[in-house]
């Protein structure tokens, strides 16, 4: 069912920073940085995966992303979501029935046998496709996904996640350069300034925490191998 309400932004941003401090899905260590796919260190890591294992939490986030994709991108924007494999997979499937669309997936490459497909589902030329992923970071992993839509003669001009680092300032425009816009619910901003409310971490963990997020790449490169 499409959800009938429409909550301001900044309160989607709020209520969604809140629930994934609430399930655990956000880490933060200082001490012990985690790696990043890059390879790079972060002392902070969002796992929104542990979102499909709570029913509430999940429900109002895709309920919160469909309103947000129909408000931004139009009420009939669409004829396709497709999510990429594979932590977008069950969020493109939540959406689509929320929007009462058909629901395609998109793998990371080519199976190596059978049809060899990237694309699982049925996608037709011409057909105006979302992509449903997790989260992005600098936006790069996204464009593999739109190109392998692309191919089928289907378009893809938006992309919607649950989570958007926003501290990178090249991603909007690597997506933007490629003809991609982006839709997302909360950003690192917002789940640093719903942690500080909450004092769920230790006030030196959060200060090392926004240090990182005001210049990423030099907190990586002071602590690389």
């Amino acid at each position: 069912m499409i959800p009938s309400t429409y909550p301001p932004k900044d309160e989607i941003a709020r209520l969604t920073a809140r629930m994934l401090l609430e399930i655990g899905a956000v880490n933060f260590n200082t001490d012990t940085p985690y790696t990043l796919a890059s390879g790079l260190p972060s002392p902070s890591y969002i796992d929104c995966r542990k979102l499909i294992s709570f029913p509430r939490i999940r429900a109002t986030l895709m309920d919160f992303l469909t309103v947000t994709v129909m408000r931004d991108a139009g009420f009939e924007a669409f004829d396709n979501i497709a999510g990429g494999e594979t932590a977008g997979i069950p969020f493109a499937a939540l959406v689509a029935e929320r929007m009462a669309l058909p629901m395609t997936y998109v793998r990371k490459k080519p199976k190596g046998y059978g049809r060899n497909a990237r694309i699982e589902g049925a996608m037709t030329e011409g057909q105006r496709v979302l992509l449903v992923e997790d989260l992005t970071t600098d936006g790069g992993s996204k464009l593999s996904f739109v190109d392998a839509i692309r191919e089928t003669g289907a378009t893809c001009g938006h992309t919607a996640v649950i989570f958007y680092y926003d501290i990178f300032p090249e991603t909007e425009k690597t997506l933007g350069d490629h003809g991609v816009a982006l839709h997302h619910l909360c950003t690192w901003w917002d789940v640093l300034a719903e942690a500080k409310a909450q004092g769920v971490f230790a006030e030196a963990t959060l200060t090392e925490v926004e240090s990182f997020l005001n210049d990423p790449r030099a907190w990586q490169a002071a602590r690389a191998k």
